[in-house]
């Protein structure tokens, strides 16, 4: 039910951060793993990494998600060398702290082309392979701040805002081709970008664990299972829902 050898997946921003304990947890049960970022240093190290987990490969296609024609490249090149698409996950993201009269248009722009823009792009660009495929799946990243409110990340909290009720548009409109669209809301995960935030936002660090019932941060491994039940069989008459992975601070009062 849980196995993904044969499966294609492509994920944006899956060289790094939770992207890349998405892609471990997808290359360890046995799908092929196309990276789709910038850094090349660091996809070929995450690619690398991939191969030697799972025995379905990994690589790696250059991609900037705020640029249609990018995005179509990356789409028509897996095509080409995968030959088919199962799971899309739109992972790629950042965020610029600023409170809203403080950011600019252009940060706001940027902000969500990348967060917002980038997952309508690549799953508009997804759909054909998805649909060809004849059972695809979708899994969209949000945030903690889908639900709650944030005066530092006005931007943010927008496009991830957005990705929950693009995901359940999508489920909607593909029920019918047999895709699933599904969000995962992490809390506060030990990333690159969380580590910024709590040198920028002081008595961060401490708050976050004071609320976690888990006690921790999380860690990019804590979404390997939970990717893999979204990508997987198992989920199949799972669609449109907004699953959070945040050790239990969501439900705190």
């Amino acid at each position: 039910m849980f196995d993904l050898k044969g499966k294609v997946a492509i994920v944006t921003g899956g060289n790094g951060g939770i992207g890349l304990g998405i892609a471990r947890g997808l290359a360890a049960a046995g799908a092929r793993v196309v990276v789709a970022a910038r850094n090349r240093d660091k996809s070929a190290a995450a690619v690398a990494e991939l191969t030697q987990l799972g025995a379905g490969g990994a690589l790696t296609i250059d991609v900037d998600v705020t640029r249609e024609d990018s995005v179509a490249t990356l789409f028509r090149s897996a095509g080409e060398r995968c030959g088919r698409l199962d799971v899309l996950v739109n992972n790629a993201g950042m965020n610029i702290r600023k409170s809203p009269q403080a950011l600019s248009l252009p940060e706001w722009r940027t902000v969500l082309d990348t967060n917002l823009t980038s997952a309508y792009l690549c799953s508009h660009a997804a759909h054909p392979l998805l649909k060809q495929s004849g059972h695809g799946k979708v899994i969209n990243i949000g945030s903690m701040l889908s639900i709650f409110g944030a005066g530092f990340a006005p931007a943010y909290a927008a496009s991830k805002g957005g990705i929950v009720q693009f995901t359940k548009a999508c489920a909607s409109a593909w029920a019918r081709d047999n895709i699933q669209v599904n969000a995962i809301l992490p809390g506060w995960i030990d990333t690159e970008l969380t580590r910024n935030a709590r040198s920028e936002v002081p008595g961060l660090h401490e708050s976050v664990l004071k609320r976690t019932p888990a006690g921790r941060w999380g860690d990019i491994d804590d979404f390997r299972g939970i990717a893999v039940f979204l990508a997987s069989s198992a989920s199949d008459f799972v669609t449109g829902a907004t699953i959070t992975v945040d050790g239990g601070y969501s439900i705190q009062g």
